[in-house]
């Protein structure tokens, strides 16, 4: 089956296991975008595991502008395979962007989010519905001895103590795609119109518990990482304009003090010149300090215009994706 244009795979419910609108008892989410080197093994894998719980399910590809063969492996698996579909869009949206198009068409009543690249075995989704299955809204996996480079695991420790702190829910490992939400919370997060937005903290907006657990992680072994600096530079920006004033109130506080700071470094200088009289010798600390407000006001400019672009971006009231087809 395939359908153009934007849908919601929830609208018309029908009942029988065979409808490609009944619902089932688990959907995982996948976002794909260049990753024809692992979709194989991925599906393979994840298949065995999804028919040794014993449960209803589907596996919801959503590529994200692929220009490998991506799309034409997914199309062919989900021709042999009725619980797999795929979403195809019109070009690169981004990671969130097309997990909230695959939360829009999942039928789960629970909801388990994978990345494609495997470094998170599609084995430990056993861990996150057997947890979830106790009661709480929202599982999120704590990725265990995490094979990334130096690089990507200090930014993302800050990141989250900063997630954490905006948030008020103290989690570890905002950064793991290996996560399992209940189907009321991801119906609260469809129902969400703004572009930019970082799925996991929006989540636990709308959760009344919220827990973590240990999940394995693998190097990749196939394929490059799609997170280089300015697609990373950007999430963090989402993140720190999208949840929370804290930034441009620290930033609002910071120029207070320097503000008090330099009226008393003028004072001392006046003083300083009336006992010694003129001098010279400190030019250079003084262009330091000067060099250190400057970069401290364009900051403060940089996050006012993150705020504003937010703005902007959000009154123009543009779709957040663009379906190009469906396939099941």
């Amino acid at each position: 089956m395939e359908t153009r244009g934007m849908m919601s795979a929830r609208d018309s419910m029908a009942p029988g296991a065979d409808s490609p609108t009944a619902s089932v008892e688990i959907s995982v989410v996948i976002p794909v975008y260049n990753e024809e080197e692992n979709i194989p093994s991925l599906h393979r894998r994840l298949t065995e595991t999804m028919a040794g719980l014993g449960r209803s399910y589907e596996i919801v590809f959503v590529d994200d502008g692929s220009s490998d063969r991506s799309v034409e492996i997914i199309t062919g698996l989900a021709g042999e395979d009725p619980h797999t579909r795929l979403i195809e869009f019109n070009r690169n949206y981004g990671q969130h962007t097309a997990v909230f198009a695959g939360f829009e068409h999942s039928r789960g009543e629970i909801v388990v989010t994978l990345d494609a690249d495997l470094q998170n075995p599609p084995e430990e989704i056993r861990k996150l519905i057997s947890k979830i299955e106790e009661g709480y809204d929202i599982v999120g996996g704590l990725r265990e001895h995490r094979r990334d480079s130096i690089f990507r695991k200090v930014p993302s420790w800050l990141v989250n103590r900063f997630i954490a702190r905006a948030t008020g829910v103290q989690l570890k490992d905002y950064g793991c795609m290996l996560r399992a939400y209940r189907r009321m919370v991801v119906d609260q997060i469809v129902r969400c119109n703004e572009i930019s937005s970082f799925i996991p903290t929006l989540a636990n907006s709308f959760a009344r518990s919220v827990t973590e657990i240990e999940v394995a992680h693998d190097e990749r072994r196939r394929g490059q990482s799609k997170y280089n600096l300015r697609r990373l530079l950007k999430l963090n920006f989402d993140l720190v304009t999208g949840f929370s004033l804290f930034p441009i109130q620290l930033i609002s506080a910071l120029g207070i003090i320097i503000a008090l700071l330099g009226m008393i470094f003028g004072f001392f200088l006046f003083i300083r010149r009336i006992f010694h009289g003129p001098e010279v010798e400190g030019v250079f600390t003084l262009f330091a300090i000067l060099f250190v407000f400057v970069g401290i006001q364009l900051l403060a400019m940089g996050l006012i215009g993150e705020y504003i672009g937010r703005i902007y971006t959000e009154v123009r009231k543009r779709p957040r994706y663009v379906i190009k087809r469906i396939s099941s």
